[in-house]
């Protein structure tokens, strides 16, 4: 099953795509974390990258879409993949749209959609281990000692960006830019939403489940 998530900064498409990567026993697939990796292992596309990325200037759709390919290429999606935080834009889908052809397209396009004003909570209230990444929350999701990762009992921090200007900015950017992505996905009958403003973490995974099973 090949999926896209989609949803705002802060609507959970990380920890559920984690989940369901694992139901699922297909790869999760971050395009922040591919592009680290192709400018770590300096493959000939992450070069180019790099090259963007030096100069302060936005890596081309082009790059971005072809390191995605060079990924969903590899043998442990064979059986599919989940990708998180890609496409952003109507033009980013569209140049996705063109290169899967060959490669048989997207089954399902999951969105959560998320209150501007519950982001904002959500936000403002996440921690993260500064040693292995795991995310916390002060109210949704505590750790057993306050301050410290159950995981590796390092220290949690908040990022400098995750305060109320910086969301609202961010969530502004969403709504211009990714949430035509709806109507795009809707359009081509890909789409389920799942209103995730109130739902805790198990019932919106339960939820993505359900959807997936009937697509």
């Amino acid at each position: 099953m090949k999926l896209i998530f989609l949803g705002p900064p802060g609507a959970g498409k990380g920890t559920h795509a984690v989940k369901v990567s694992k139901s699922l026993g297909i790869p999760h697939i971050s395009t922040g974390d591919i592009l680290r990796e192709a400018l770590a292992k300096e493959t000939p596309v992450g070069l180019k990258a790099k090259a963007y990325m030096e100069k302060g200037e936005l890596v081309p759709d082009s790059i971005i879409i072809q390191i995605v390919l060079d990924r969903i290429k590899q043998n442990d999606c064979k059986a599919g993949y989940l990708l998180d935080g890609f496409p952003r834009t109507i033009a980013q889908a569209e140049g996705l749209d063109k290169k899967l052809t060959k490669l048989n397209g997207i089954d399902s396009v999951i969105y959560f959609s998320v209150d501007e004003e519950v982001l904002i909570n959500r936000i403002t209230g996440r921690r993260l281990c500064s040693n292995c990444g795991a995310n916390y929350h002060i109210r949704n999701l505590k750790p057993v000692k306050a301050g410290i990762c159950d995981k590796c009992k390092s220290a949690l921090y908040q990022r400098t960006d995750d305060n109320e200007e910086t969301i609202r900015k961010r969530f502004s950017v969403f709504k211009e830019q990714s949430l035509p992505l709806v109507e795009y996905y809707k359009k081509k009958n890909l789409l389920k939403e799942i209103e995730a403003s109130y739902k805790s973490i198990d019932e919106v995974n339960k939820k993505v489940l359900e959807l997936l099973a009937y697509s």
